[in-house]
């Protein structure tokens, strides 16, 4: 019985950023092939505006360019660069507190090109899914940036508590007790709003 070939494993985040440190530009492409989604998604659900995420990730990936050399292995890369990501959605949350605006009523049907999945899906059920996905996009949007954060990171980018204990500089208990509290805030903002015959009335 001849042996089946054994399949090349991909590499790991730490492979890639290691390979990129060596002057591996192929490594770094690997890196935002492989992250860029992730990043946009979770600078958007904390910004609730498309371009500001995407101007988030890009400049996430530029220092990430720029200071290669910083990242040392004592830390999961996916940590460093949501830290990284996260501290930028930070900073545009202040700047446009400054000038403002905070508001979430601009978001148009154009920003939902990285949410929508089913492109089959009926008109009706389009609708519906976007009116209930911009609802809860609202809610968030609402919550205290400590809450929106843990939200975010452990219920819609489903990272581990360690991790967004991590990311966030925060005790693990503080994280749970945050995750949990957010949770009931949520439920106190949607009750009833979600439900579909509201939303259809």
């Amino acid at each position: 019985m001849t042996k089946q070939p054994i399949k090349n494993k991909p590499p790991t985040d730490e492979d890639l950023i290691s390979r990129f440190q060596n002057d591996d530009l192929a490594a770094f492409d690997l890196i935002v092939h492989r992250y860029k989604d992730q990043l946009l998604n979770f600078a958007y659900r904390f910004l609730g505006n498309t371009e500001e995420a995407e101007d988030v990730v890009q400049e996430t990936f530029l220092r990430l360019y720029r200071k290669k050399h910083a990242y040392r292995q004592i830390a999961k890369f996916s940590t460093w660069i949501y830290t990284i990501t996260g501290n930028l959605a930070k900073t545009e949350l202040r700047k446009r507190k400054r000038r403002k605006l905070v508001s979430i009523s601009d978001m148009g049907f154009e920003d939902r090109e990285y949410e929508i999945e089913d492109m089959k899906a009926d008109t009706e059920r389009d609708a519906d899914e976007f009116l209930k996905e911009k609802i809860i996009q609202k809610a968030i949007d609402e919550l205290p940036t400590g809450f929106k954060q843990v939200i975010i990171l452990r219920d819609i980018q489903e990272l581990s508590y360690e991790e967004v204990g991590k990311i966030l500089k925060i005790p693990l208990g503080t994280v749970k007790s945050r995750v949990n509290r957010a949770r009931l805030k949520l439920q106190a903002k949607l009750k009833g709003i979600v439900d579909k015959n509201m939303i259809r009335q």
